[in-house]
């Protein structure tokens, strides 16, 4: 019994050929960045990759099963603490011990969490999670014994024995290759039974539900996996900088999380990444903005972000990957 393959019309589940070879070319980009740029700009390209994994992982629930979480950024923030936590003060842990163990911890999280919100739905299940959110970011700010409002800084990145993390160039491939994997098994997901039946939740759980579904189970199945992999995308950030605090854990890293998908395109995972890389971009552009007599432009970049991304959703309510397909459909007309 197969679940239903519509698909609304802000989602863009086939990529194209055109949009596949743009990936590519992206990837040869990204390989070639280190080789070329400077360590700045190389560590700035390398938080836009980790925050495409923490989009991708978003955009498995909002894109992919129609659940739109204002709490997401806890996972995110749990792994990254849990890292801190586990990492000796005089020495590095094994890669191997203290990857599993954040993105476990931020699996768990998220499992006991959409246990309880998943039964919820719409706005309820919107409130609910950020409720949650709110919750553990409180847990970790009051408490000292867990940081409180400083942080924690980590001495030292994880152990990988086979290559050196401390080396900004490999920590830079590492990142790299985690991003691609997740792409993949993701992509492979949407694909599949699993993925299809998570497409037709979307559409109508009340179908899904009368066909025989388990549709709690699926979006629960689908709720702890998203978590994971914002607990891979917090463990990334927490080994680059060498710091955690409750900010990771915020309502605006989630909001921000939620900007990247709807930016980039919702429902394929390629979109999360090129949203991530232009919400990134924009940033630091509307940061940047010169100051107008008395008034700085630059103070303000949320407002010109809102701007940007109302403006986006009106005319291009498929994203920047929406445009870049339409481009490149017309042009291929245009040559026929």
């Amino acid at each position: 019994m197969s679940a239903p393959q519509h698909s609304a019309s802000a989602h863009i589940e086939t990529l194209p050929r055109s949009i596949q070879l743009v990936m590519l070319l992206g990837l040869i980009a990204l390989a070639a960045f280190p080789f070329m740029g400077s360590d700045f700009y190389v560590a700035m390209v390398n938080r836009m990759m980790i925050l495409a994994i923490f989009a991708m992982s978003l955009d498995l629930l909002q894109g992919v099963t129609g659940l739109v979480s204002l709490g997401h950024a806890a996972y995110f923030g749990i792994a990254g603490y849990v890292l801190a936590f586990v990492t000796p003060a005089g020495e590095p842990i094994s890669l191997y011990t203290s990857l599993p163990l954040a993105v476990g911890g931020a699996a768990l999280a998220a499992l006991v969490i959409g246990f309880l919100v998943v039964r919820t739905h719409g706005i309820y299940f919107i409130m609910v999670t950020m409720a949650f959110a709110q919750m553990v970011f409180y847990v970790f700010f009051d408490n000292k014994a867990l940081g409180g409002s400083d942080g924690i800084f980590l001495n030292f990145r994880p152990d990988a024995v086979l290559f050196d993390l401390e080396n900004k160039r490999v920590f830079y491939f590492f990142t790299l290759g985690c991003l691609v994997a997740v792409y993949l098994f993701l992509r492979r997901v949407l694909w599949s039974p699993f993925g299809r039946s998570l497409a037709g939740i979307r559409v109508n759980e009340h179908r899904m539900r009368a066909l025989g579904f388990g549709t709690f189970s699926h979006k629960l199945a689908a709720f702890t996996l998203a978590g994971a992999l914002a607990g891979l995308a917090g463990f990334l950030w927490a080994a680059q900088t060498g710091f955690v605090n409750p900010e990771l854990m915020g309502f605006h890293m989630s909001a921000h999380g939620i900007m990247m998908v709807i930016l980039g395109g919702m429902g394929n995972f390629a979109g999360a990444i090129i949203g991530a890389f232009s919400f990134e971009y924009l940033l630091h552009l509307f940061k940047d903005l010169p100051q107008i007599g008395n008034f700085n432009t630059g103070k303000h970049w949320q407002m010109w972000m809102g701007l940007f991304i109302v403006a986006l959703v009106i005319f291009a309510p498929k994203g920047i990957l929406g445009l870049l397909a339409r481009a490149f459909a017309q042009k291929e007309a245009r040559d026929a």
